[in-house]
């Protein structure tokens, strides 16, 4: 089992940026791809980013390229989302996630976090 903690979110002005940090515990993290997931209620989770476990392979939604960066430290068994140039339709609950493989689809990982909330406020 792999636990996932997410941190980070909160009111931000459009323009603004935010570090979201994603805490695993349990089983070791390394080995695992990670991937940032986001729902806005009464819609479908949205992939963000995902990032492999070596970070050799790094995929964003074109909703957020160039503006949200993801990395992972596997030696402190976390994952980041940098987001900056932030818009109101950014506003959503973030979501980490761990699976096997790195993926767009929210079905292939085994693992999530409970989310936090980022609003970004016109």
């Amino acid at each position: 089992q792999v636990q996932l903690v997410e941190s980070g979110g909160g009111l931000v002005q459009v323009g603004g940026s935010l570090r979201l940090s994603c805490q695993a515990s349990g089983r070791a993290f390394s080995g695992y791809s990670a991937g940032w997931f986001r729902q806005v209620p009464g819609q479908e989770r949205q992939f963000v980013a995902y990032i492999t476990w070596r970070g050799r392979t790094i995929e964003y939604a074109d909703s957020v390229k160039d503006r949200f960066f993801i990395s992972r430290d596997n030696a402190k068994n976390a994952v980041y989302l940098q987001m900056s140039s932030l818009k109101p339709e950014d506003t959503a609950v973030y979501y980490c996630a761990a699976g096997y493989s790195g993926s767009y689809r929210d079905y292939e990982y085994d693992y999530w976090g409970q989310g936090t909330q980022v609003i970004v406020s016109s």
